[in-house]
């Protein structure tokens, strides 16, 4: 192995040990501090022996990643709206937690209370892309053969609506063990393979998360001895949504993050539908990963079939690039 292979797997590894490190010593902090998950009555019933297990693990996977990306961002200045990014929707969802889980407010952040303080990252984040990294109004198009279009004005109407979107499908993803962690870890392999040949400086960061999520998931599978809760999955919506403006492919995220695009609009067309037809539900569930779980399929199936799926899209996003 020549040295620049090892300085791209280098931060995989640290990412990792440092996770694995820490897993074993928060997890029992957060099972003394009592900060245990609160599961909704109205779930899959098998839900229900969650209770009590650590949550807010997030702030594992976001100290991985930040302190993993420290080393690195001397020299790779394009780092910053990433990690910005991604502690900057780790915190808010930190303050959702804390609030579900010390306050014991169950719903957390009120609604419009997490929309500002989303709107305010994101805004941050596109006043720093806008001034500070050039050509970030260029878009590769997929299956064009390399061939990028300027959006000119419309990329901050159009940021708004990804970053949200992203981050939120991330939220809504994270609602079985092991489904959030297995599916971005996906996604960031994608970007890290990517970014090493886009020769994007990017790639430490994007290896950090693969690092951290593959350590996390030794403690988040089936069945999990502690949930990411919502400052790990908002972390990971904002390190999905920054990492792909970074390398000029927003538009790919309809491929490699489907599966949060879909639990969106289950969630969206459920609640619609409820609302039309005077209380009618379009699925058993939303987000249709506990549709699934109430049609019979196991967590882990469901969990396997959710990440099967985003690995063939991942594989097909890689050939769409050229």
């Amino acid at each position: 192995m020549n040295f620049s292979n090892f300085q791209v797997i280098l931060p995989v590894i640290i990412s990792f040990g440092i996770c694995v490190v820490l897993c074993p010593i928060l997890i029992p902090f957060l099972r003394r501090m009592k900060f245990g998950q609160f599961v909704r009555n109205d779930g899959p019933e098998s839900h229900l022996k969650k209770t009590g297990t650590p949550t807010m693990g997030g702030i594992i996977i976001v100290l991985s990643i930040s302190v993993t990306s420290l080393f690195y961002l001397k020299d790779n200045k394009e780092i910053i709206p990433v990690l910005f990014a991604t502690i900057g929707f780790g915190i808010i969802g930190f303050l959702d937690d804390y609030i579900k889980v010390v306050m014991k407010r169950s719903m957390g952040l009120r609604a419009w209370q997490k929309l500002l303080g989303q709107i305010l990252v994101t805004a941050i984040l596109g006043f720093y892309l806008v001034n500070y990294v050039e050509d970030v109004t260029l878009m590769l198009i997929p299956f064009s053969g390399g061939k990028y279009v300027d959006i000119s004005y419309l990329f901050i109407p159009m940021m708004f609506i990804v970053v949200l979107g992203t981050v939120n499908g991330s939220n809504f993803t994270d609602g079985l063990d092991g489904l959030e962690s297995s599916v971005t870890v996906l996604i960031a392999t994608f970007f890290t393979v990517v970014s090493i040949g886009m020769n994007s400086t990017i790639s430490p960061i994007c290896g950090a998360v693969a690092g951290s999520l593959l350590a996390f998931l030794l403690y988040n599978v089936y069945p999990a001895k502690v949930f990411m809760g919502d400052t790990g999955s908002l972390a990971l919506g904002g390190f999905v949504a920054s990492a792909a403006y970074m390398l000029r492919m927003p538009l790919f995220i309809i491929l490699i993050a489907l599966v949060y695009l879909v639990e969106v609009i289950s969630v969206i067309l459920q609640v619609g539908y409820f609302k039309l037809t005077g209380g009618k539900r379009l699925f058993r569930m939303a987000p249709i990963h506990h549709h699934f779980e109430l049609k019979g399929w196991s967590e882990t199936r469901v969990v396997a079939v959710f990440s099967i799926i985003t690995t063939v899209l991942c594989l097909i996003a890689l050939m769409g690039i050229n």
